[in-house]
């Protein structure tokens, strides 16, 4: 199966954009693509339901008929640290549920998109990591560069937490979260020439961008060869 963890420099930086327009474009390629969200703070309750626009976004971008439960097995009221949001709520954040749902996307999918929380070092509970998620599925995981000022230091220091946790970095999608940022393809540019692995793609900066056509500016290398 292609299997995919979206992780971030920071929180409110495209990730969620970045995973839907890789559904899209993995569906293009006439994959059953399924999103996931595993722990989700900032929820809204819908229809007796907490609900996070970002799993709903997943949900959408994804195979029809993938139980919203199992996209979002943690689905958190107030948005915050997931573990404080979890501790507000009375509820321990732990691997069983999360490893259960993502064996039922699983079976309904060829291919798979986990969204992350934050940025790589965002804990998903006080006994949790992200990186102990990933490690648990074997997953290798894709960075979605935000594209403002710091974004080097960011990204590289993300990238080498990421490989110092034991997990392969199998791409970046640089993301551009800033229109005032300067000089912006030299950033790319030094980018491309230092991180441990290939961009995927650069998604421009679109208020209310459509990920359906976020995907038309996304390469996957492994369905291109």
């Amino acid at each position: 199966m292609f299997a995919l963890y979206v992780t971030g420099t920071d929180t409110g930086i495209g990730k969620t954009l970045a995973s839907c327009a890789l559904l899209h474009a993995l569906r293009g390629h006439g994959l059953r693509a399924g999103g996931m969200k595993p722990v989700a703070s900032g929820c809204t309750r819908i229809d007796g339901e907490w609900r996070n626009a970002d799993a709903l976004a997943l949900q959408a971008a994804g195979e029809p008929g993938i139980a919203y439960a199992d996209i979002n097995p943690f689905a958190l009221e107030h948005p915050l640290a997931p573990e404080l949001a979890a501790r507000d709520a009375g509820v321990e954040v732990s691997l069983l549920p999360i490893l259960a749902a993502h064996a039922r996307v699983a079976d309904n999918a060829d291919a798979l998109i986990i969204e992350g929380v934050g940025g790589w070092a965002a804990p998903l509970s006080a006994s949790l990591m992200q990186a102990d998620l990933v490690r648990t599925l074997h997953l290798p995981v894709l960075l979605v560069v935000g594209l403002r000022l710091g974004c080097l230091n960011h990204a590289l220091l993300s990238a080498r937490a990421i490989a110092a946790d034991g997990v392969h970095i199998a791409g970046w999608i640089a993301s551009h979260v800033d229109p005032e940022m300067e000089r912006v393809e030299d950033n790319i540019e030094m980018l491309r020439a230092r991180m441990p692995a290939s961009c995927w793609g650069v998604l421009p900066h679109a208020p209310d961008a459509d990920p359906a056509t976020m995907a038309r500016h996304l390469r996957i290398p492994m369905l291109a060869e």
